[in-house]
């Protein structure tokens, strides 16, 4: 049932592949200079220069801008480039694609064709036929009882058959609006017809519209049974989608679902409301979802304004916080409610939101009390480039305004952490530098950094725990410079580069929470992809304080057989004024991040291939002061001839400032084995060492012959995880085609406690 379900879904999806297959996207689409010379071979050739026609019979070649077009019999009229040809034709265009058709019309300057009985082998491989065709590179393209296969005849060289097609009594696609419409389109897998739809309309071939188009689905959960959805696309036009998705649930009884797509010429928005009468309320263990009635009302759009600028909202209402997740309803439009507006261009970002974060699951309206909303949300950055030599000017600005109506806090092990106060707190932020890069002799390079930095903060407290009413303005200067002198040597088949780096940063102030109260900085991880950095800290509330050097460096080989070695290892010193990392902040952001201390902790990425098809890779965090280990994780993945695996550690050393009481450790691998043509069968396991218990496993089964992937899986979660003890099969079902189309589905199965 899970393949037919894939295979209808498939149908839905065909249209991409429909428009950027059934005519590739070069076919007619070679430029053709009308000035340039037309050369002509034939048995037999007739000028007739008054009237510039050419009338050519018997092995007509006929070149043109690139396409070859063979035929026997060829009128072509040079003032206006069109061409006749009459009889069996073969085209061959500049990309590579065959055609191969009966009586062959071109006219505009090979900007439209009609073709009849046509077949066409793409450069690729891929195969389309047509009883006939008419391709207008400015209008539309219509193709007559059409089928397309991306693997030829779809048989492999031992005789067996592949690979997928797929046929339709017409494809009709509109380049003006980008609007495609397939009648009575069918599917085929491995040469056997699986799924049937009598019409299907898609207003374009984005990823956005295929996303709308809905699908079959399957699903189970012990408090809703056996859960089956179809939806019924009631009403379908260039403009409007109406969708009906009655949904049976074997213990929960009906629920019902119904979305309404209004699309315009500058954007779109969409309606969708859901929800039931509880047959067996007592099924869920939950307070707030042992209700008869349920639901919720969702809404979004998009629209384009004006050149560069994009604008929409998204809201959700719900009769409680578990409803989706209850119902194993997608999130991904409800977790948050905002309006926004969006401006870029080339050297300009602005972006203002107005946020509410939706807390969903099995919380109360105290737990969604805890939240922060932004309100607002705004950010803007510029770059400003100099006249050649004199560098360029960054200009950024940020504004974030907070509410919370209650205090956000917890503890672990005993250790409390205060992630965010009851109130009102507004945080300002206006930032501008100049920064340019100058090369000097044996390739020393220096990149100097002037600016300076803006706060404006205030606190209305309405907090029980946190800081009193407070309004905070600051001024940072910030002056920074990066020093950094490759050298590099070769033998002729080696290339060695060690590249020394020093960084030296400065803000002048001692007041690392510029913000008040730290709402969008509350964790960073000390590695070696922010060790040169001037400002580690994720967002605008906190900042790094006073006088610090970053100090390491780079080497990279590269060798002949191609594969490499990178290292980048370092640390970082703070030299004066006071360490940011080291402030009392209620969320311990900086508390045994390695950069609390000076000398830092120090850093190193070690990255590297030595056989083909192998890559490996680690990173250190290293206490030197008490040599310990801190942090560490290392991987390696290999895949050659069909043959996958893969090894990854990570540690985790015990804080207890932080309430980790005891070292953390996993280790996790994969393998994938080819057990036939086409075949693989996979597997995976993962082990917590601390609590010596198993992570995860998990085994699926995968045919795959370069066109058409189906599969299936299975996984176990153990106690530890963050899914504990869950159980989830899972089928997959994709459609490939030769120039990079992916089209897939799948679908999963959950038994929490199986």
């Amino acid at each position: 049932m899970r393949l037919a379900v894939a295979s209808a879904v498939a149908l839905c999806m065909l249209g991409s592949v429909a428009m950027a297959q059934l005519v590739p996207a070069d076919f007619f689409n070679a430029p053709v200079d009308p000035k340039a010379p037309t050369s002509v071979e034939a048995d037999d050739l007739q000028v007739d220069a008054p009237t510039s026609i050419i009338t050519a019979t018997g092995d007509v070649v006929l070149g043109y801008g690139g396409y070859v077009i063979k035929g026997q019999k060829l009128v072509f009229n040079r003032s206006t480039q069109d061409a006749h040809f009459i009889g069996a034709v073969t085209i061959t265009d500049p990309s590579g694609n065959v055609l191969e058709t009966q009586d062959f019309e071109v006219k505009d300057g090979m900007k439209r064709a009609l073709v009849s009985a046509m077949t066409i082998t793409t450069y690729d491989g891929a195969r389309i036929t047509a009883d006939s065709t008419d391709y207008d590179k400015a209008l539309q393209t219509l193709l007559e009882n059409a089928t397309y296969s991306p693997c030829g005849d779809c048989i492999d060289d031992k005789g067996r058959r592949i690979g997928w097609s797929m046929k339709a009594k017409r494809i009709t696609y509109n380049a003006k609006d980008g609007s495609l419409a397939m009648e009575q389109p069918s599917l085929a897998l491995l040469g056997f017809p699986v799924a049937w739809l009598p019409y299907l309309w898609l207003p374009d071939t984005s990823q956005s519209a295929l996303a709308n188009v809905r699908s079959p689905t399957v699903d189970y959960s012990e408090q809703i049974g056996v859960k089956l959805a179809v939806p019924i696309n009631a009403y379908s036009s260039k403009y409007t989608d109406v969708i009906l998705t009655p949904t049976l649930l074997s213990r929960q009884g009906l629920l019902l679902d119904a979305e309404w797509v209004q699309r315009f010429e500058a954007g779109s928005f969409r309606i969708k409301g859901s929800g039931l009468y509880q047959l067996d309320p007592e099924a869920f263990t939950f307070a707030p979802s042992q209700r008869e009635w349920r639901g919720a009302i969702q809404t979004s759009g998009t629209f384009v304004p004006a050149k560069d600028w994009k604008a929409g909202w998204s809201y959700t209402a719900f009769s409680d916080f578990a409803y989706f997740e209850d119902y194993r309803i997608s999130t991904a439009e409800t977790s948050v409610n905002e309006v926004y507006a969006t401006h870029l261009t080339d050297d300009t970002y602005f972006d203002a939101r107005l946020q509410q974060f939706n807390v969903l699951g099995q919380v109360t309206r105290d737990s969604q009390d805890l939240q922060g909303n932004a309100l607002p949300k705004v950010r803007f950055e510029q770059m400003l480039e100099l006249a050649p030599g004199m560098g360029r000017v960054e200009i950024t600005g940020r504004l974030l305004g907070v509410r919370r109506e209650l205090d956000y806090n917890t503890s672990a092990n005993g250790v409390p952490y205060q992630f965010g106060y009851a109130g009102n707190k507004n945080h300002a932020v206006f930032q501008a530098g100049w920064q340019n890069q100058y090369i000097g002799g044996g390739g020393f390079v220096a990149t100097p950094y002037l600016g300076g930095r803006l706060d404006i903060a205030n606190y209305d407290s309405a907090s029980a725990i946190g800081p009193a009413d407070a309004t905070l303005w600051s001024a940072t200067p910030i002056a920074a410079m990066d020093v950094r002198f490759p050298l590099s040597g070769s033998d002729g088949s080696t290339v060695h580069l060690v590249e020394p780096i020093v960084q030296v940063v400065y803000r002048g102030t001692d007041n690392g929470l510029p913000g008040i109260t730290n709402d969008d900085s509350q964790s960073f991880v000390f590695d070696d992809t922010n060790l040169f950095s001037y400002n580690r800290f994720s967002g605008m509330d906190r900042q790094e304080t006073g006088l610090r050097a970053n100090i390491g460096g780079r080497y990279q080989a590269n060798f002949a057989n191609g594969s490499y070695v990178e290292l980048v290892a370092g640390q970082s010193f703070q030299l004066a004024g006071a360490n940011a990392y080291g402030l009392s902040d209620p969320t311990l952001v900086g508390v045994g991040s390695g950069l609390d201390v000076s000398p830092s902790y120090a850093v190193l990425g070690a990255y590297g291939s030595f056989i083909e098809g192998l890559t490996v890779g680690g990173k250190v965090q290293a206490d030197t002061g008490e040599g310990r280990v801190t942090r560490a994780e290392a991987g390696a993945d290999y895949t050659n001839s069909g043959y996958s695996a893969g090894v990854k550690y990570a540690y985790i050393a015990a804080n207890p400032a932080l309430g980790v009481l005891i070292d953390q450790q996993q280790i996790g691998a994969y393998a994938g084995v080819p057990v036939a043509d086409y075949w693989t069968i996979t597997g995976n396991a993962y082990w917590d060492i601390t609590s010596n218990q198993f992570l995860q496993v998990g085994a699926g089964l995968t045919y795959d012959d370069g066109y058409l992937v189906i599969g299936g899986s299975a996984t176990r979660t153990g106690p530890t995880h963050t899914s504990p003890d869950d159980t989830r099969f899972t089928a997959s079902f994709r459609l490939k085609a030769p120039a990079g189309l992916d089209l897939g589905y799948s679908g999963a199965v959950a038994a929490p406690g199986f």
